[in-house]
């Protein structure tokens, strides 16, 4: 079943941001809104998690868990998921330490 599907990317590739209009609307810029089945939306990311290259991405959907969505992650961010006993926070790296870290997802 189709379901809401919410995808901000940061610096991707002209072809991704091709691909992603052809599925999802771009109301603003490096934001996508869509109503996407599950396997629409795995392929999707899957090619977007692929060809970050310096760029970076943050996918959410609906998830059947205890926030009620899934939070999931590609490129170098600052800020990275964890999960915490089934709950999806969000921690902040330091800037210094971005370099030589590398994110859990």
């Amino acid at each position: 079943m189709p379901s809401m599907t919410v995808l901000s990317t940061t610096a991707v590739p002209d072809h991704i941001r091709g691909a992603l209009t052809r599925w999802m609307t771009e109301p603003a810029p490096g934001l996508y809104v869509g109503t996407l089945s599950a396997r629409v939306r795995d392929e999707l990311w899957r090619v977007v998690s692929a060809s970050m290259g310096e760029g970076a991405a943050v996918l959410i959907h609906p998830e059947a868990n205890e926030q009620g969505y899934a939070l999931l992650t590609a490129g170098e961010r600052r800020r990275i998921p964890i999960d915490f006993d089934g709950l999806t926070l969000v921690a902040f790296r330091p800037e210094e330490f971005m370099e030589d870290v590398e994110a859990p997802f």
